[in-house]
């Protein structure tokens, strides 16, 4: 089986990118969820609630913004992964690549485009 072109690993390259920008999102969600619920049982019964609710909520907390933190950079490496795959796109066209390896990139190149602005 022969190597995989440039191009194919570029486009590769922003299909994972884009796929772990799309689980981080879910993780974020699942995260926002579950400090809402512990903050209202705590809120709902604050004497009922064991010591360790708080610390628990405020672990849940950091976990929200240290996931969020990781929104930025991945953006960044999401338009450098882009700007790199438009180069290879260009230079395969003007080789006489392969068309479905085209059509791949540039689907690519649309949902890494597409993608929602980075989570403040």
């Amino acid at each position: 089986m022969p190597a995989p072109s440039p191009l194919a690993i570029a486009t590769q390259s922003v299909q994972r990118l884009v796929k772990e920008d799309s689980y981080y999102r879910k993780e974020l969600t699942q995260q926002t969820e579950r400090v809402k619920k512990l903050e209202a049982d705590l809120k709902d019964s604050p004497d009922s609630a064991d010591g360790n609710a708080a610390f628990i909520l405020k672990q849940e907390q950091k976990a929200v913004e240290e996931t969020r933190a990781v929104f930025v950079p991945l953006r960044e490496r999401i338009v450098e992964a882009i700007e790199r795959l438009e180069e290879r796109v260009a230079t395969a066209e003007s080789e006489g690549a392969a068309k479905d390896e085209i059509a791949k990139a540039n689907e690519a190149l649309k949902l890494g485009r597409d993608l929602e602005p980075p989570v403040a």
